[in-house]
């Protein structure tokens, strides 16, 4: 089993705008940064390999993100210990506080590839249902088994 995850950003202006620039224009590093990052499997792109252009929930402020990693400790490296780290410390300055989870978790076949619709799916279970071991958070995550994870609050050791 591996790990899909799909997160949502709220952008504080449009992508275009000149104030989008400094997140603009490194988001394709950061994402070839988790591209090969230890432990990432797979990231959405549309056929014309630009992410950005997908709009969910008919709200065109919304970036959407999912991607496939190998455990839910990869992902966590990924986020709080990589280049990432430093993007996402400036995130308040491109986006604005998400008004629901924004982001959501769960297990996948070793071959699956979800969709756009299954990805915004598990985020409206999780924002109906609350995390659970169908759809969770990093701060509240399961394992394979459906297992409570007890690092969930943690990130990752360099060990």
């Amino acid at each position: 089993m591996l790990l899909a995850q799909t997160n949502l950003a709220w952008m504080r202006y449009p992508l275009e705008d000149p104030r989008m620039a400094p997140m603009r224009d490194e988001i394709d590093r950061i994402n070839r940064v988790g591209d090969d990052s230890p432990g990432c499997i797979w990231r959405f792109e549309t056929p014309e390999g630009d992410a950005t252009a997908v709009r969910v929930l008919d709200d065109p402020r919304i970036l959407f993100n999912l991607t496939i990693w190998r455990s839910v400790d990869d992902l966590r490296r990924y986020v709080y210990r990589s280049e990432h780290a430093d993007f996402f410390r400036r995130r308040r300055e491109w986006f604005i506080p998400p008004p629901r989870p924004p982001v959501a978790m769960w297990w996948v076949a070793d071959d699956a590839r979800p969709s756009v619709s299954e990805a915004m799916a598990r985020l409206e279970r999780l924002w109906r249902e609350g995390p659970s071991p169908q759809s969770f958070t990093l701060s509240q995550a399961w394992d394979a088994e459906g297992q409570p994870l007890t690092r969930a609050r943690r990130p990752p050791s360099e060990d």
